[in-house]
């Protein structure tokens, strides 16, 4: 069903829009991509390449790279509620990528906000470990209360600069954080897709060693499981992913918390399974709310992280009400 869905998002997305174009002119555009010499109209296939492909294919790897690192975080805090942010990697990318508006950095040309989000995320990602550990051992509890205290600097450093920026700076440090797929290229999916190859072949081979994780640390050590290890590679897998998504399309909520949620109700909580369906489902969930956000108002383009905001939070609080209810929680 996620399969069927991400490729329905897929085909809509690349046809709907303010040039509409048929699902044949797609199809021909590809066969001449791969050298099988097919008709379509040049205006239709330089839209395509150009603006289409690069933003369909950035929605569905950063989708699939923030729901996966959403579901690694949840089995690693042994929390449903659990999302990449907690560790402080998305208030860290918002502090870089601020200070490189506000500043004016341009080290590396049209990369270098990306960059230093990057940057900052896996900063202050490393920061929050670091703190955290004591005797050569972390605790979650101890990672949870260290990442609050991190995105609490962290919006600090990010409010300051808002205050010392000028008036277009600050817009434009706003937009980021609304986040947007919108002017994608493919060199900046080319990186995405890496990291999230690499991520999501980490968590595949974790995904035993979490099953065993969450029947507790103390039973997972006893079957042969280095906790410390595994939490290690899982919280960096989890700062590259969430990383390389939030440095090129802003802030983008709820996609790790909802999807691997969802999914895990509904197949269980086999990390196998659940790392795979979370990945097709995150990319399907960016890849429709992508194409909602720049069709539902006509020649506008909606932040994307706006969007799923305003959906996810309802959603979810509705699936958090519908669980309580069922178990008998709330009257």
């Amino acid at each position: 069903m996620l399969a069927a869905v991400l490729v329905a998002g897929v085909v809509a997305s690349c046809t709907i829009g303010q040039l509409a174009i048929s699902p044949a002119d797609v199809a021909r555009s590809l066969l001449n991509a791969v050298g099988i010499r097919a008709h379509v109209d040049p205006i239709d296939d330089a839209t395509l390449w150009a603006v289409r492909f690069p933003r369909t294919a950035m929605a569905l790897v950063v989708g699939a790279a923030l729901a996966v690192a959403g579901a690694v975080m949840q089995a690693v805090f042994a929390n449903p509620l659990a999302e990449p942010g907690v560790v402080g990697v998305s208030s860290g990318a918002a502090l870089g990528a601020a200070a490189a508006i506000v500043l004016g950095l341009t080290a590396a040309g049209e990369w270098t906000v990306a960059l230093l989000a990057f940057a900052g995320g896996i900063l202050a990602t490393t920061v929050v470990y670091l703190t955290s550990r004591s005797s050569g051992r972390t605790e979650v509890v101890t990672l949870l209360l260290t990442g609050i205290a991190v995105n609490a600097f962290a919006s600090a450093g990010l409010a300051f600069l808002l205050f010392a920026g000028t008036q277009s700076s600050r817009e434009q440090v706003v937009f980021w954080q609304l986040g947007t797929i919108a002017g994608s290229r493919w060199p900046e999916v080319l990186v995405v897709a890496i990291v999230l190859a690499a991520g999501l072949a980490a968590a595949l081979l974790m995904s035993r060693r979490l099953d065993l994780l969450a029947l507790g640390e103390r039973n997972a050590r006893y079957l042969g499981v280095n906790v410390e290890r595994l939490r290690v590679v899982a919280i960096v897998a989890v700062a590259l992913l969430t990383g390389a998504a939030v440095a090129f399309c802003g802030i983008i909520s709820f996609v790790g918390l909802v999807v691997p949620h969802v999914i895990r109700m509904a197949i269980g909580p086999s990390h196998r399974a659940l790392i795979v369906a979370s990945a097709i489902g995150g990319g399907a969930l960016l890849v429709v709310a992508d194409l909602i956000a720049r069709t539902v108002v006509p020649a506008a383009d909606l932040p994307i992280g706006m969007l799923t905001s305003l959906v996810g939070g309802p959603f979810f609080f509705a699936l958090l009400w519908r669980q309580r209810r069922s178990s008998g929680g709330w009257a």
